[in-house]
């Protein structure tokens, strides 16, 4: 599941910079990409550590988890790429294949209008 929110119109011949987030399942991520080919950065932080005691991902740990770990890997992704909020075209978030509910929420939450 993927979802993309323009945060402005794009020029022709105007670079496109997306901030993509991945929230699915034990892992948030972020990653600034241009023109959907130059990964400008990418962070990842890991709750492996968090969940191992329980055998599993618990996936209401999982979206506390994702809460709070979302503003610094953004705010991480954004100062590796040397960009603000306002210089992002667009923002995404989602996963691949099938993730956890609570978590794509988070990263929904977010990466539906990281700039308001």
């Amino acid at each position: 599941m993927t979802e993309i929110k323009s945060e402005r119109p794009v020029l022709s011949g105007e670079d496109v910079v997306i901030l993509a987030i991945e929230s699915s399942c034990d892992e948030t991520a972020a990653a600034v990409v241009k023109n959907g080919r130059t990964v400008l950065s990418s962070v990842i932080s890991s709750q492996i550590a968090t969940h191992t005691v329980y055998g599993g991902v618990v996936p209401e740990i999982a979206s506390r988890e994702h809460i709070k770990a979302i503003n610094y890997v953004i705010r991480r992704a954004l100062a590796e790429a040397d960009m603000r909020l306002s210089d992002l075209t667009a923002s995404s978030f989602g996963g691949s294949g099938r993730g956890k509910s609570p978590g794509l929420r988070s990263g929904k939450a977010f990466g539906g209008g990281p700039s308001h």
